[in-house]
């Protein structure tokens, strides 16, 4: 079974996520690079984690920069200072999670060839160790400033009202900040950081962000803001109170950033289609680092997942939640309330769900899945298994970073009935 998931190694913490495992990560990394900066979001997994990979780092002979409780953004920033970096986060997964993301200096993820470098190191335990003399050594570093500077030098004033929830994650120690020097009015929600994530689930989804919703409403705020437990996503309320879905910021994002070209994922809704008909668009497998692959390759301007995560790439390849909250912010400043703007865009029903279902059967169970979606119509399987049909689409594809499936159907009508077919059948193959 292959270490890396779509979004890096991640799993239970303490029993899929070990101290053994993260020694043997940082023996791998620190054979292959002579500097890493290393952080954490706010997890109780996180220390215990950090520090067996630091000592697998410095039997390596890497020399280590820790740079303490930090978003992933803002540690994927400070990394084109350094060989390389790592984040020990599960990002939007509950607290009994924890991960562990590695990031090249350009600010992308480790691609598919140096995850499987890293995967053979590990498994065939050929990583050196070195002599008492060249072990490395360990610093300590500041990274917030830093981020945070390059953020306010992108974006101009704005006077906005604006609420925002960092879930107790890694955003509380920046994202505020940097909106209040900015010159909004800041309301925070859940910013002091809390590996147990008491407030709410860390995933920024409509469901979770009530509290959020009723105080953008209830202060009379210009926005509302929401991140994931490391920040690399970031979701918005409009001063009605209502959750703007990922598609259409998707599109809001695309229509500012870009003149020519936009990378986004499979199941992003066919508005955005409508809306950027005139940008090339590319599409690739659902999960950040392959849009962050697919914005290098073939340059485009802009690149972003449904989701919440948003990519810059003329600053960093990594998705920037902090980044995109200023940005969104500066445009709410100059064009207007969030509301008139985002109604401007058309708006199909999407519904996505997610039937249960151990990772070790999610290859057989796609297979089946295949089998059975190809006799309703037309197939692709760039990722998952996507059934376009005249009316709209239906995509069914496992979760790289839980033990589920994940089903996302889109139509002009019809979007229900279509959505409860294929989540029968699914659930029924399962």
């Amino acid at each position: 079974m292959a270490l890396f998931g779509s979004s890096g190694i991640r799993g239970l913490a303490n029993k899929e996520i070990t101290p053994e495992l993260a020694l043997s990560v940082g023996l791998a990394v620190g054979s292959l690079h002579g500097t890493a900066v290393i952080a954490r979001d706010p997890r109780t997994s996180g220390e215990m984690t950090e520090h067996a990979l630091i000592s697998g780092l410095l039997s390596a002979g890497c020399s280590v920069t820790r740079a303490g409780m930090v978003p992933t953004p803002t540690l994927a920033y400070a990394a084109r200072n350094f060989d390389c970096g790592i984040m020990i986060t599960a990002s939007h997964n509950p607290p009994e999670y924890c991960g562990i993301k590695l990031w090249n200096r350009d600010g992308m993820a480790f691609d598919s060839r140096q995850q499987e470098e890293i995967e053979s190191i590990i498994h065939n335990r050929t990583w050196k160790t070195a002599q008492w003399q060249d072990i490395g050594r360990v610093y300590e570093a500041d990274v917030i400033e830093d981020h945070a500077t390059m953020i306010l030098s992108k974006v101009g004033r704005a006077s906005l009202k604006v609420v925002i929830d960092c879930g107790c994650g890694a955003a509380s120690v920046i994202t505020p900040y940097v909106l209040r020097r900015m010159g909004c009015t800041v309301i925070t929600l859940n910013s002091q950081p809390d590996g147990f994530f008491p407030a709410r689930n860390p995933e920024p989804i409509e469901k979770n962000l009530e509290l959020l919703k009723k105080a953008t409403l209830s202060f009379g705020a210009d926005i509302g803001i929401a991140h994931d437990g490391d920040a690399d996503r970031m979701m918005a309320i409009d001063p009605a109170g209502r959750f703007i879905e990922g598609d259409k910021l998707l599109a809001f994002f695309g229509i500012r950033e870009t003149s020519y070209s936009i990378v986004v994922p499979v199941d992003t809704s066919i508005m955005v289609d409508d809306v950027l008909k005139n940008r090339k668009i590319y599409r690739t497998r659902v999960g950040d680092v392959y849009v962050a692959e697919e914005l290098k390759k073939r340059k485009a301007e802009f690149g972003g997942e449904p989701s919440g995560s948003w990519i810059f790439p003329g600053i960093s390849l990594c998705p920037d939640g902090i980044l995109a909250a200023a940005k969104l912010v500066e445009m709410v400043q100059n064009e207007g309330r969030l509301d008139a703007l985002v109604d401007e865009l058309p708006a199909y029903p999407m519904i996505r769900g997610d039937v249960p279902c151990s990772n070790e059967k999610k290859e057989t169970a796609m297979k089946k899945i295949a089998i059975s979606l190809r006799k309703l119509g037309e197939v692709t399987d760039i990722d998952g298994i996507r059934l376009d049909m005249e009316n709209g689409w239906i995509l069914v594809r496992p979760s790289g970073t839980e033990p589920k499936i994940r089903i996302t159907a889109e139509a002009r009508k019809g979007v229900e009935e279509l959505f409860a077919k294929v989540h029968k059948l699914v659930s029924g193959l399962l």
